[in-house]
């Protein structure tokens, strides 16, 4: 049986009166590839911010690797949101992939290790020959899979991604999918999206968040689940390509 990576037991999440996250229980396996989706304002972000660390439940337990989420982050690499990177600053590839090792090289500088693992991680993603470049004169495409490899040159042992393919068109988006799942094969892999065609085509497992948690660790679906997460009326068959997604409402 696979390992369990990721384990959470009836978590819930306040910000002040407000309910975040409701009795979510979830446990993921090395190499699965788990896409959430959900609506805005669902808690997918803050879902991923308890699996850090970087949020601690009111409620219920979180374990990393069998063990406290902050002590175990390490194994943990992290793509935020596309929207919150600055485009104009002034910084090549190939140093923006160094500071995934910066808590390695803390308040030391970087080593010849640490340079060769970045190369690596630029290797892996198909970004080498751009490692000069400056960061913000790449497309939306080339930047995520920079932003990759800044996570991948920590050497995780999982990654977690935060609408990754946000501003990238279609063809780019198929080549990106291909990427990750190519690193599943090396460690599991959490995606949020609100884009239910791409997950449900690409991920090995769906899961639907809108404060409480659908999910039967699988790639399947039922219609109430969504129905239940989305306030709306939704068609989708999760076991391959969907096909009629939010009827008019």
């Amino acid at each position: 049986m696979a390992e369990e990576v990721i384990g959470l037991r009836n978590v819930s999440v306040r910000y002040g009166d407000m309910p975040v996250l409701e009795d979510v229980s979830l446990s993921i396996y090395q190499h699965d590839f788990l896409g959430i989706i959900g609506p805005n304002g669902g808690g997918k972000t803050t879902l991923l911010k308890v699996i850090l660390g970087l949020v601690k439940p009111d409620k219920g337990e979180v374990r990393v690797f069998g063990g406290d989420p902050l002590q175990n982050r390490r194994y943990i690499g992290y793509v935020p949101q596309y929207s919150l990177f600055d485009h104009s600053f002034p910084i090549s590839v190939r140093d923006v992939v160094l500071t995934g090792r910066a808590r390695q090289a803390l308040f030391k500088r970087y080593t010849d290790h640490d340079r060769k693992l970045a190369r690596s991680a630029l290797e892996v993603v198909g970004m080498l020959a751009f490692k000069e470049r400056q960061i913000g004169r790449l497309s939306g495409g080339q930047q995520q899979r920079v932003f990759i490899a800044r996570a991948l040159a920590a050497e995780p042992k999982v990654l977690l991604l935060d609408e990754p393919a946000a501003g990238i068109d279609a063809r780019v988006q198929t080549e990106f999918y291909e990427l990750l799942g190519r690193l599943r094969q090396k460690m599991a892999i959490v995606m949020v999206s609100h884009d239910i065609t791409a997950v449900s085509v690409h991920v090995s497992k769906i899961a639907c968040l809108n404060r409480r948690l659908y999910y039967h660790d699988s790639k399947e679906l039922l219609a109430e689940d969504l129905e239940a997460a989305y306030q709306c009326p939704v068609e989708l068959i999760a076991h391959g390509i969907p096909h009629r997604v939010l009827r008019e409402h």
